[in-house]
């Protein structure tokens, strides 16, 4: 199955046509999540997500992103608006929602006493399957994770790749229509996220499922994802191709920053300046430097003498400018006024976590 991206390289169709012409896997309308203590995690979060499209939930630790998949997979509660998988309310259909997707979680569930067989033959007995049957869907998802050779191996002899391999395998075991990965390949070494990266691709090609995964890798979401939502403190920010969200910035970033002889007047007087200019497009403070800045350009290279122009008639220096095209990391600071926070979760974090575990262990 072609991504996305290919078929609307062709000229075929818009992204909107293509997206008209799928079935609605997923849908939310106006989700909130408040937990105790008045801690919103989703705040009216709306979208949807097409049959056998690869789409990713970006953004930092704490942004609302597992939450939303624990609402959709009917691990927790929506405290208002609506949640629906495959055309099942997640609320008023819970039996439904769980036999049409299937869900791996940051934390592995595969028992390590256990070989990579008999964890997935243990799985299987959850879902009632016969026998035959579960030895057919046991050979099956060990052949499309690649694991059939090590089938009979202790699951504690496996590195850290081939067990994340086996949960998903898991969760494939009822062929489900829908698969939630949420952070699959958090802690992981980069060679073995994209081995990991491929695994993802393989099964919506093989298995035409539409997947549905968190990250708050950039480079992850812009090589595996269709479409990728941006979430940020709870609300949904922007949805689009990787391609468009790159785009949507209207040109090339200017980073700058100020020399630290620069007064706060003569600052913000560049600033008005720099942003009065026809070839600037947006200027926005970086996060965590108060002198540091990006300027959104038309066109980096032919501004870029103007911009030192302005500059000098002002006699305003800067220590450092760095021309460079966006990525997705610039488009999430463009959209979200800070760089993807990388800081360990926090207390009503780690409350959540406990939450879940005990949800998932009941």
């Amino acid at each position: 199955m072609e991504t996305l991206e290919e078929h609307l390289s062709r000229g075929e169709a818009s992204r909107d046509e293509v997206f008209n012409e799928k079935r609605e896997m997923i849908r939310t309308e106006k989700l909130v999540k408040v937990f105790p203590g008045g801690n919103k995690a989703v705040d009216e979060v709306s979208f949807s997500v097409y049959e056998g499209e690869i789409f990713g939930f970006l953004g930092p630790n704490g942004a609302g992103k597992s939450t939303t998949i624990m609402i959709l997979t009917t691990l927790l509660d929506p405290t208002h608006g609506k949640a629906f998988v495959n055309g099942y309310d997640v609320n008023r259909n819970r039996k439904q929602v769980r036999m049409n997707l299937g869900y791996v979680s940051q934390v592995l569930s595969v028992d390590d006493a256990l070989s990579g067989e008999e964890n997935l033959w243990l799985q299987a007995g959850f879902y009632n399957l016969s026998r035959e049957e579960r030895k057919k869907r046991v050979n099956e998802v060990l052949d499309l994770t690649g694991l059939q050779q090590r089938r009979k191996d202790l699951v504690e002899t496996y590195s850290g790749g081939m067990r994340k391999r086996l949960d998903i395998a898991a969760g494939l075991i009822h062929r489900p229509r829908v698969l939630f990965l949420d952070e699959p390949t958090l802690g992981l070494d980069i060679q073995t996220r994209r081995e990991i990266w491929s695994y993802i691709k393989r099964l919506r090609e093989e298995a035409g499922m539409t997947i549905f995964l968190t990250t708050h890798y950039m480079e992850e979401a812009d090589q595996i994802c269709d479409r990728i939502g941006i979430i940020d403190r709870g609300c949904l920010m922007t949805i689009d191709t990787p391609a468009n969200l790159k785009k949507s910035l209207g040109g090339d970033l200017i980073f700058f920053d100020f020399a630290a002889a620069v007064t706060q007047g003569d600052m913000e007087l560049a600033l008005q300046k720099l942003g009065e200019q026809p070839f600037i497009k947006k200027i926005a403070p970086r996060a965590n430097d108060q002198n540091g800045f990006v300027a959104v350009s038309s066109d980096g290279e032919a501004d870029l003498p103007q911009f030192f122009a302005v500059l000098e008639q002002l006699k305003v220096k800067v220590n450092r400018v760095t021309l460079k095209i966006p990525s997705l990391d610039d488009v999430f600071l463009a959209f979200t006024g800070s760089e993807l926070r990388e800081e360990h979760a926090d207390k009503e974090k780690n409350m959540q976590d406990r939450f879940t575990m005990r949800r998932l262990r009941s």
